[in-house]
């Protein structure tokens, strides 16, 4: 046997080759966690927080600023969040194809057609409730959804993630909602913005193991 011949590959050492190859692999295939949730909880964070320092229980203004410069700053804040989780997740998932593409494909098509039939309830309902009733319909329903959609995702993906995120997301927004109007605001930017914050945190320790 020449010197210069390479040894045997052991079974434990080819096991190790494989699952490196299959972790670097799904890396490359799933985006930054942390461009999908972060976004979205400094948009909750600071635009339902300006919401309850702005627009309190009793509308209550613990700081003086513009009334429509909180929901404008939310509104801002998260068509950013949209655009960066967009954009990381369309580069992650051109690669995919198949199945797991229809499958994600589907997913995002169930967020448009929640969040429009979301938009025409709550507009038909809005004039029969009184200002900071609307901002609470507005925003639980909306919150409401997101925790559903995760909790559906994580059926489809198989994401314990997902799952624990969309429950513990449902179980702020009811939270607030039986606090009511204003506190709503705040348990949303801490609660919500903060769990999504964590989250993002969480999900990419987990995605940096597969490098």
């Amino acid at each position: 046997m020449g010197t210069d011949e390479a040894a045997p590959v052991s079974a434990a050492e080819s096991l190790r080759l494989i699952e490196t190859q299959r972790d670097a692999a799904v890396r490359s295939l799933s985006p930054d966690p942390r461009l999908i949730y972060w976004p979205w909880g400094l948009a909750w964070l600071v635009g339902f927080g300006l919401l309850f320092l702005r627009h309190g229980p009793h509308e209550q203004v613990r700081v003086n600023m513009p009334s429509g410069l909180p929901l404008a700053a939310l509104f801002a804040l998260m068509i950013i969040a949209f655009l960066v989780s967009g954009v990381a997740g369309a580069r992650a998932n051109r690669q995919i194809t198949g199945d797991s593409s229809v499958r994600g494909l589907r997913y995002g098509l169930s967020w448009l057609a929640a969040f429009a039939g979301n938009a025409v309830i709550c507009v038909h309902f809005s004039d029969l409730l009184p200002a900071s009733e609307v901002g609470l319909l507005w925003a639980a329903t909306s919150v409401g959804l997101v925790g559903v959609l995760y909790l559906a995702g994580s059926a489809a993906w198989q994401s314990r993630d997902l799952m624990a995120l969309g429950i513990w997301l449902s179980i702020s927004n009811i939270a607030g909602v039986l606090a009511g109007p204003g506190w709503h605001s705040l348990v949303i930017s801490v609660a919500g913005g903060g769990g999504l914050l964590v989250a993002g945190f969480v999900v990419w320790l987990h995605w940096r193991r597969h490098a």
